[in-house]
């Protein structure tokens, strides 16, 4: 399984749009959307980031993925690429494929 983790801010361009526009964009994010299952995308978590949590990130907003395989998460985050969502959202992204504690602790413990 690989996951990614999005944590995203509005930028000046989104911060422009009218209501109208802001809906347009999000009608084209929610037509996409439907198609992801197919591949087996799984959406797990979207919200607000708490800033009131220790070491809260300052992005406001984030987004948590599930993937079977590298190429769904490819996938995924060309298609996002394609729909100008960067035009309007700084984004920052965490992915990779899971394992378990002891192995991430042993990464950890290699850290150079």
């Amino acid at each position: 399984m690989h996951y990614l983790a999005e944590l995203y801010t509005p930028r000046p361009a989104w911060l422009a749009l009218d209501q109208s526009g802001r809906a347009a964009f999000f009608n084209t994010i929610g037509a996409g959307m439907t198609p992801l299952a197919a591949h087996g995308i799984e959406m797990l978590a979207f919200g607000e980031t708490d800033r009131s949590k220790p070491h809260a990130a300052t992005e406001p907003f984030f987004a948590i993925w599930r993937f079977p395989d590298e190429a769904a998460l490819d996938a995924l985050l060309a298609g996002i690429a394609a729909t100008g969502w960067h035009d309007y959202f700084e984004t920052r992204n965490a992915a990779g494929s899971a394992t378990d504690l002891e192995s991430h602790l042993a990464a950890m413990a290699a850290a150079s």
